[in-house]
């Protein structure tokens, strides 16, 4: 059977790590992208570099992007991490403006040199921060586009993009890497790690991630800086 090529889009974080074990799981061969795009937590991008061989990535591009020439985001300019804050669906100052849709512009052009005709994007519409670009809607619209705006939508038969993660918990995510053996004491979710790489345990994305643990039975294999309950 000859396997198809995927372009995977992957930070290094649990749910793009579970992404791309889930593409590969489905028969395709994946082609992870990264970006360096002046993230405060581009250590997350150091255990992609790492990890994308062992999950097993023919190949894995990292990108270099400058989104602080715009700021308006705490990731992306120096603006305040929020910490400990309920979690709910407001856009949060986390969110970087139209970074799905740079991601994804991206992805399209490499799958078009690849000869891929899929996608996948570890987006998630449950347990998550609110973000605007990772709901069903805006897949289904982008999907769309693509189709109107590529050679491969055109003459190839159409672009898919998956989103194998959009209506799971975090509890369900991680449920479904630890079955496809996701070493996730590899990933790196937080977004203000201290500077030896420590997760701070308090931001939106640590809160997140570590409920999933909770809700799984299991313990966080990543370290913090502050003591977290299992």
């Amino acid at each position: 059977m000859i396997m198809k090529k995927a372009v995977v889009l992957y930070s290094g974080g649990l749910d793009s790590t579970t992404c791309l074990a889930i593409a590969k799981a489905e028969g395709f061969v994946p082609y992870a992208l990264s970006f360096s795009y002046g993230q405060r937590h581009s250590f997350e991008l150091e255990k992609a570099k790492e990890y994308a061989p062992h999950v097993g990535a023919a190949e894995h591009r990292v990108v270099d992007i400058d989104l602080r020439q715009f700021g308006g985001s705490a990731l992306t300019a120096d603006t305040e991490v929020p910490k400990d804050r309920p979690i709910d669906d407001a856009i949060p100052v986390t969110y970087v403006p139209a970074r799905n849709t740079i991601f994804l512009s991206y992805a399209l052009a490499w799958a078009e040199v690849l000869g891929a005709t899929d996608i996948f994007i570890g987006v998630n519409a449950l347990d998550y921060s609110g973000y605007p670009d990772c709901r069903p809607e805006y897949i289904a619209a982008y999907e769309k586009m693509a189709n109107l705006a590529t050679k491969a939508g055109v003459e190839q038969g159409g672009l898919k993009i998956h989103t194998p993660l959009i209506d799971l918990t975090k509890a369900e995510i991680i449920r479904r890497g630890l079955e496809l053996d996701v070493d996730y004491g590899l990933t790196h979710s937080c977004y203000d790690p201290t500077p030896e790489g420590l997760a701070c345990g308090r931001c939106d994305s640590c809160q997140l991630r570590l409920k999933g643990f909770r809700e799984v039975g299991s313990s966080d294999p990543v370290d913090y800086a502050v003591e977290v309950g299992s």
